[in-house]
């Protein structure tokens, strides 16, 4: 299998998609049940509630599993035309694999995000919660060998002909 997994700066876009994509959603809802006092700066930090912890945290990791379970993408990597597989396999991973690949999130976060710098100097572009998960990311133009074989055996366009020695 010809594979091209995705590099850190690729996915760092990816994720910022996601990141404005999720503030879309959840910023309007705080502001709805906190008011414009949720925005001080002065309290940044600070959870203001049970609501502010469901949409900080509860709400972004179920977007985010069932965006992999469905798409085995978020919409950042689907923008970028890469999906989420199996390591061993390059099939759509199980549930649990998504569940601890996203628990594998905050390992990255804990070790000062050298969890997710590590996808910089990874062979196969992996950060921790990828290889927690058992997970790759790669471009969707990955084929498998027979295919790429056949392509190269295919004419290069309708109508072309091998030419032939008695010409």
């Amino acid at each position: 299998m010809s594979v091209r997994y995705v590099g850190f700066w690729v996915r760092v876009l990816a994720s910022l998609v996601d990141t404005i994509l999720l503030g879309i959603v959840i910023y309007p809802v705080a502001y709805a049940i906190y008011g414009a006092a949720y925005f001080d700066l002065n309290q940044a930090g600070q959870m203001k509630g049970t609501a502010d912890i469901l949409l900080q945290y509860v709400f972004p990791a179920i977007a985010i599993v069932v965006f992999w379970i469905y798409r085995s993408a978020t919409p950042g990597k689907l923008m970028m035309k890469a999906r989420i597989v199996d390591a061993d396999t390059l099939e759509k991973p199980e549930t649990w694999q998504w569940i601890v690949r996203y628990l594998g999130y905050y390992v990255s976060i804990f070790t000062l995000f050298i969890g997710f710098i590590w996808v910089a100097v990874d062979p196969r572009k992996q950060g921790f919660h990828d290889k927690l998960g058992r997970t790759v990311v790669i471009y969707d133009d990955t084929v498998p060998d027979e295919a790429m074989a056949t392509t190269a055996e295919s004419p290069a366009a309708p109508g072309w002909e091998e030419p032939r020695a008695d010409r």
